[in-house]
């Protein structure tokens, strides 16, 4: 049995990420990983420490909204919040399980959208050594 380990933020393209994932698990006897990852890039101390906090605090609301979307299927998860930025949350958790692969939505609802430059599914493209599925809303047109 292997792992895939998934991108979720709770918005659409993380909700379609998921549901990709648990489509994909079934049927290979894999595990579903699902990380959130949510550290601001930048030196830590005062208002930043305060913002992860909230942003902690987030994640254990996303990771409620991931497991009832498994639970609604008949599927379990194992969660992971990760206090590093997504893209390296996704790849360390990716390569300590070695996992089948990661999955992550195309765009996110980060936090901190304004401060990270780039694209989660474009970084993991770059920088990972395993196989990324990046997978589009459901509503895109």
């Amino acid at each position: 049995m292997s792992e895939i380990v998934v991108g979720y933020d709770g918005s659409p393209a993380g909700e379609a990420a998921l549901a990709a994932a648990l489509d994909l698990a079934a049927p290979l006897g894999d595990k579903v990983v699902v990380v959130f990852g949510y550290a601001p890039p930048g030196p830590w101390g005062g208002e930043i420490a305060e913002h992860e906090e909230a942003i902690e605090e987030l994640g254990e609301k996303v990771m409620a909204q991931a497991r009832a979307q498994a639970s609604a299927r008949g599927a379990e998860i194992e969660e992971q919040l990760v206090a590093k930025r997504p893209v390296d949350a996704l790849i360390g958790i990716g390569d300590e399980r070695d996992a089948r692969m990661i999955v992550v939505g195309t765009q996110g609802e980060a936090p901190l959208k304004g401060m990270i430059l780039g694209s989660t599914p474009s970084k993991l493209l770059h920088l990972a050594e395993r196989p990324i599925l990046v997978v589009p809303t459901g509503d895109v047109a």
